[in-house]
């Protein structure tokens, strides 16, 4: 089963574009050449935007080719389809990489493990409940890309047609 999704390349130094191409060509299995623009949130670092189609779990393969460039700060989206829910990885320098499964509605969906942990860790005064909680909806990550997801002079709009 296939699914479509996007890769938002935030910044990259010009150095270390043509290797994200290479990996994302790799995953896909086809030429990819991305639309670089400048980074006006980073100077001396580029943008891009790829939306892209393939098989249910493309998406992690994405994340995994791109997650060991420190200077790289990316999204990958999958929308959901028949076989699996939709998922989100966003990446950053300082925090890493962090992953959420995003229902048809677009919620992030926590399993209940997670959640477990979260309270265990805020009850034993190793945390705060609502610090565990913005982690695991990714706020950090959402915080720190903020400023590099504003489109910049030239950016690709994209047209949405379907409304939910």
């Amino acid at each position: 089963m296939t699914t479509r999704g996007v890769l938002y390349v935030h910044s990259a130094p010009r150095a270390l574009c043509p290797h994200v191409e290479w990996a994302v060509a790799g995953v896909l299995g086809t030429r990819v050449q991305l639309d670089w623009i400048r980074q006006p949130a980073s100077p001396g670092t580029w943008r891009a935007e790829f939306s892209w189609q393939g098989e249910s779990g493309t998406a992690s393969k994405l994340a995994s080719a791109l997650r060991g460039w420190q200077m790289l700060r990316f999204e990958v989206t999958a929308e959901p389809c028949s076989t699996a829910e939709g998922e989100r990885y966003s990446a950053t320098p300082e925090l890493g990489i962090f992953h959420a499964v995003i229902g048809i509605h677009g919620d992030i969906m926590i399993p209940e493990d997670r959640l477990r942990a979260a309270l265990a860790r805020s009850a034993q005064g190793e945390t705060q409940l609502e610090a565990e909680i913005a982690k695991l909806l990714g706020k950090p990550w959402d915080d720190e890309l903020e400023p590099f997801r504003y489109a910049g002079e030239g950016a690709p709009v994209r047209w949405l047609h379907q409304v939910v």
